[in-house]
C-alpha cells in the first residue's frame, strides 16, 4: 500500500493549497480517506476526512476554510486549504482507513510564513 502525499510548500498568510494524495495497493472507493497533520512539538491531529459515502469531517479548527473531497477514477483525495495562517504550519499526513486496516502516507510540508 502506497499513500503519496504532494502539494505541500511555502504559501503566504492567507492564501491557498491544494494538497493531494495518490493511494495504491488499495480499493480506494471502499476506504475512508482522512488528512491529519503535526506542528512541530505537537501531536498529530485530525484535520479532516471522507468516508466511502463521501460524508465529511473536519476539525473546528479548519472549518469554512478547508475542503476534503475525493476522485475515486483517480484513486485521490484532496484537501483544499484557504486563508492559511501561520498556525496551519505542520507536516499533513494523508490516511486510508477502513475497519482494522489503518494506512499512512509519508507526509507533506506545509509552511505558511510572510
Amino acid at each position: 500500500v502506497q499513500l503519496q502525499a504532494s502539494g505541500g510548500g511555502l504559501v503566504q498568510p492567507g492564501g491557498s493549497l491544494r494538497l493531494s494524495c495518490a493511494a495504491s495497493g488499495i480499493i480506494f472507493s471502499i476506504h475512508n480517506m482522512g488528512w491529519y497533520r503535526q506542528a512541530p512539538g505537537k501531536q498529530r491531529e485530525l484535520v479532516a476526512t471522507i468516508t466511502s459515502r463521501d460524508s465529511t469531517n473536519y476539525a473546528d479548527s479548519v472549518k469554512g476554510r478547508f475542503t476534503i473531497s475525493r476522485d475515486n477514477a483517480k484513486n485521490t483525495v484532496y484537501l483544499q486549504m484557504s486563508s492559511l495562517k501561520p498556525e496551519d504550519t505542520a507536516v499533513y499526513y494523508c490516511n486510508a482507513e477502513r475497519w482494522s486496516h489503518n494506512y499512512w502516507g509519508q507526509g507533506t510540508l506545509v509552511t505558511v510564513s510572510s
